[in-house]
């Protein structure tokens, strides 16, 4: 098992795009939306399954266990999970020590970019890029599992 400590923001800007060191096509659906809940992933050409707990009070920690699958099986799972599904482009960009995972959403959540960073500890230090706005850490509207949902 793994704690999965994360804030996420809203991005104010593209100009994160010529500092990512990698780009990543994501399919990703829902076969269980409520915690603890199970997502299969497409991440490029790789397939996993993900189970993640409730948060803690503080809203920035879960338990999460992530495993690879054949990449067969999850194109299969994303089938079951019917429209509880959405795609994104993952870009990873590195910023003072920390690589910052930013999302841009494509198909029915056109427009909409998040910024997450994943920390060792719930009290670690990091500084926020410039591109980086409102914080959505704990807002249940930006949860990818309830975008998934969404019509």
């Amino acid at each position: 098992m793994m704690k999965e400590i994360e804030r996420k923001y809203l991005v104010t800007s593209m100009d994160f795009v010529r500092e990512a060191t990698e780009v990543i096509p994501i399919d990703q659906g829902y076969l269980h939306a409520q915690p603890p809940t199970v997502r299969v992933r497409l991440w490029g050409e790789q397939g996993f399954i993900t189970i993640k707990g409730r948060s803690d009070l503080s809203g920035l920690s879960r338990d999460e266990y992530e495993y690879e699958i054949p990449v067969a099986d999850a194109r299969s799972l994303l089938e079951l999970c019917g429209s509880h599904r959405l795609s994104k482009v993952r870009h990873l960009v590195p910023y003072r020590g920390h690589t910052w995972e930013v999302d841009i959403f494509t198909g029915r959540h056109e427009g909409l970019v998040l910024a997450e960073i994943e920390l060792s500890s719930i009290g670690e230090q990091y500084d926020l890029p410039p591109w980086v706005g409102e914080e959505a850490t704990g807002d249940p509207r930006y949860y990818n599992a309830m975008l998934a949902r969404k019509q």
